[in-house]
């Protein structure tokens, strides 16, 4: 899932809009904003939204850091590496019809578009363009450009954009600077803020003579905030603020983009990037490593008050950070296997030895929400899996999925019992100490990870793995090679995160769905192809309430989890965040957590 948006300063009238809970089939009318379920947070005439400092001054540069290299400045493609700061997700380049405000589950209010109309079925949206908006050449932004976005990214860009984008049958400007965009069905009610908020406008015409799906170091056309200004490749790029930016004004932009110049840097590792930050080669870092956070913190700066770390509570789902198994591998397609495989992580000891006590085990993706599963399942969940007894693990419709416990010892003797029992009834027996099938067959497993910090996790579990007469080996890989292996499905267990929002939908399919389950350059590493979770994912799209909404992600997840198709590992709390003097930030944290277009340059 984990970042950030950059936009500038000036009056949006948004958004009252759609509540398609018991909504009469009225016609649709242009709002300034939408919502996934029920009215958006922001009235018309809002100025700016509530986690901002509206106020902040400008100027000055933020320094920001990435890990690895990059080779190409286009963010959407399969090739190559691109460049941090680029995606649209990220905001201060590529910019989308609509920007989501951070501080409700999802609603989205106009940007590049002035204003959204859909029906209460949701079976098209129609977007007005603002007349004002601008490519960073001057150009305007027009109903050509957003039909070419979608036709471009639809035949040449990310699988995951590919698979979203196909479920539009049509995109038509009904008339000057209206563009409509008609849907394959009206099952997923979330397509219409997909389109509004996560289909980057390209330039039609900067893309004539350019072939779009190569690599590209020449920087592509956007109409965002900044502008590229100095690219040294593979180690670094340099954005700087647009003065003539079309969206200064806009009440979606106050607050936002307080900086002349953003400025990336790359390093070799995580270690090695911090390092730098302690030397204050860089300004801000977000922190996902208790361990790191616990133990290499305390340096000069950070004690003399130069530096400043903060947990910030959000109000997020946990996500899934996990081991996935490849299910398209034999050897883990029987579930007694899989449970064996979880059974022998040992994650009390790990958390008291190596992680300084600093993560929560992860027994749903959406722990520390409304979604995660309560009790046996019950109502209109228990209505949504009924349908599937006999075809799924009968524990789904038991209490929700716990992982399985340890004293902390390091010795999970009565776990690897199990284990082993387990792994002789599938057929992997023990001979001359080590663990084979019927044809003689040694079970090996091979677990890749791309992040050094993640290499003593996986060597201590794998010696647990090797108490039951199981090989393994752990294969760190740089940033390119990690890619090249999930898109050829070239491995057998890989540590990967899977984020999710207080508003899941579409994603789902990308992570766990059967069209998506042999799709190179995808999420469904782990190869997913189950119908029952076809049709939860389904159920969420089709949600019309936020009861109809808890109840698929709560069926979805007890499917998922008791079919052990990943082995869950564990999270944290809080945003853990450092940041140098020279930085400042809004005191109010929204609910998905602290905006880097947020932050401003202090006063010396």
């Amino acid at each position: 899932m984990r970042h950030a948006t950059f936009h500038c300063l000036r009056a949006l009238a948004a958004a009252t809009a759609l509540c398609l809970a018991g909504a009469p089939l009225a016609d649709a009318a242009p709002e300034a904003g939408i919502a996934m379920l029920g009215a958006p947070k922001y009235a018309a005439g809002f100025t700016h939204f509530d986690y901002v400092n509206p106020d902040a001054p400008r100027g000055g540069e933020l320094r920001l850091h990435a890990t690895g290299t990059f080779d190409s400045l286009n963010p959407y493609i399969i090739r190559g590496k691109p460049a941090a700061g680029l995606h649209h997700g990220f905001g201060i380049y590529f910019e989308t019809l609509a920007k989501r405000s951070r501080d409700e589950p999802f609603s989205l209010y106009g940007l590049l578009a002035e204003t959204i109309e859909t029906p209460p079925d949701r079976a098209w949206v129609e977007f007005k363009l603002r007349p004002q908006a601008r490519f960073s050449d001057g150009s305007p932004v027009t109903a050509g450009d957003v039909i070419f976005s979608w036709e471009t990214l639809k035949a040449k860009g990310s699988p995951n954009a590919r698979a979203t984008w196909a479920r539009v049958a049509t995109v038509e400007e009904t008339k000057p600077g209206h563009v409509r965009f008609t849907f394959v069905d009206n099952r997923d009610g979330e397509l219409p803020l997909l389109v509004a908020g996560f289909m980057p406008i390209l330039s039609k015409a900067w893309w004539a003579d350019r072939t779009f799906d190569a690599t590209t170091l020449e920087p592509p056309l956007a109409s965002g905030p900044y502008t590229i200004a100095d690219v040294d490749t593979g180690r670094g790029l340099s954005f700087r603020r647009n003065p003539d930016y079309w969206g200064n004004g806009l009440a979606v932009n106050r607050g936002q983009h307080n900086f002349d110049a953003i400025r990336f840097d790359y390093f070799r590792d995580a270690s090695v990037a911090l390092e730098a930050f302690k030397s204050g080669d860089y300004d801000f870092r977000y922190e996902g490593d208790a361990a790191r956070w616990a133990t290499q913190y305390d340096f000069p700066a950070a004690r003399e008050g130069a530096v400043t770390r903060d947990v910030l509570q959000t109000g997020t789902p946990s996500g899934l950070s996990a081991l996935a198994f490849n299910l398209r591998r034999g050897k883990f397609a029987d579930i007694r296997v899989r449970e064996a495989l979880t059974l022998a992580f040992d994650f009390e000891w790990l958390n008291k030895t190596l992680l300084h006590d600093g993560y929560t085990r992860t027994r749903s993706m959406f722990s520390g929400s409304d979604m995660a599963p309560v009790g046996p399942p019950a109502g209109q969940e228990l209505a949504l899996l009924e349908p599937w007894r006999g075809k799924i693990p009968d524990a789904v419709f038991g209490p929700p999925y716990a992982p399985p416990t340890t004293d902390g010892s390091g010795r999970p003797r009565a776990n690897l019992k199990r284990a082993a029992d387990l792994l002789t009834e599938a057929g992997w027996t023990v001979r001359d100490g080590a663990r084979v099938n019927d044809a003689g067959e040694a079970f090996r497993i091979e677990i890749t990870i791309r992040r050094p910090s993640n290499e003593r996790i996986a060597l201590a579990y794998g010696r647990n793995l090797k108490r039951l007469g199981i090989t393994s080996t752990v294969r760190l890989v740089e940033s390119a090679q990690f890619q090249g292996l999930i898109d050829s499905c070239d491995f057998d267990m890989v540590f990967g995160f899977w984020g999710v929002t207080l508003s899941p939908g579409n994603e789902q399919q990308n992570y766990w769905s059967s069209k998506t389950a042999e799709q190179p350059g995808g999420r469904n590493w782990a190869g997913v192809s189950d119908p029952a979770i076809d049709a939860m994912i389904a159920a969420l799209g089709a949600a019309r309430d936020r009861a109809e909404l808890v109840a698929a992600a709560r069926a979805l997840d007890r499917i998922l989890m008791w079919n052990r198709y990943v082995l869950p590992l564990y999270h944290d709390a809080g945003q853990r965040i450092a940041y140098w003097s020279r930085i400042a930030r809004p005191a109010e944290v929204p609910v998905y957590g602290l905006r880097l277009e947020t932050l401003w340059r202090a006063e010396e």
